[in-house]
């Protein structure tokens, strides 16, 4: 999936003793009269799953220069995944699939696997390319910069950093789970604009994996 050319605020309000209060259908109250009248109710904002959605989609998009932003929007729609480059707002570590499956104590299997990333990185958003096997930890930009020992320490798991002249390919937001012919899905989506994994939690994920496979690895 990635080579050296490839890898992409109830605000309240107040009213004067001589202000009536501003009726509105929804919400039933009772006067001195015990006679019901209508209270005035104003909602709290709610962010919609597909508001967040949305932003994910705005804010991986601006990782593309804006002329090619039309493209990659209609490579989702017709692939469902789009090549974005690496080392502007995120990188990644990638992640053998075996690697991943020594830590869950599993072999290939999304129901178990999936839920295990999302936990153990605490909800940071993880790619799967399940026809290579791999998983892609979408990381801060900075990480391959400032990681540089552990990378290289992490390289015989075959665990690569990939930040600036890397892409990978990213599955349209709403590509959750895994399903036959999927080139590529959100193991764990992002679940809002610019939520990353924490380094540190990639770290541990890898070390407690070498582990198990006999392997030394360091956080």
């Amino acid at each position: 999936m990635a080579n050296a050319a490839e890898e992409r605020d109830v605000h309240e309000t107040t009213q004067t003793d001589t202000a009536p209060p501003t009726p509105a259908v929804g919400t039933v109250g009772t006067n001195d009269a015990s006679r019901p009248v209508l209270r005035a109710v104003e909602p709290a904002a709610v962010h919609s799953s597909a508001d967040r959605r949305l932003a994910v989609e705005h804010w991986l998009l601006s990782t593309v220069p804006a002329g090619g932003r039309e493209r990659a929007r209609r490579e989702w729609q017709g692939h469902a995944v789009t090549m974005l480059p690496l080392g502007t707002l995120f990188s990644a570590i990638r992640l053998p699939g075996d690697l991943v499956f020594a830590a869950a104590c599993s072999s290939w299997n999304p129901e178990v696997i999936d839920p295990f990333l999302d936990e153990t990185l605490d909800g940071g958003p993880v790619i799967c390319d399940p026809h290579q096997r791999r998983y892609y930890a979408l990381v801060p930009a900075s990480m391959p910069a400032t990681w540089t020992q552990a990378a290289e320490e992490w390289r015989p798991l075959d665990v690569e950093c990939l930040g600036r002249g890397w892409v990978v390919g990213v599955p349209r937001v709403d590509v959750t789970e895994f399903v036959l012919g999927v080139e590529s899905y959100w193991s764990v989506p992002m679940s809002s604009a610019a939520m990353l994994c924490s380094p540190l939690h990639v770290a541990r994920l890898i070390a407690a994996a070498a582990q198990r496979l006999g392997i030394g690895a360091e956080l």
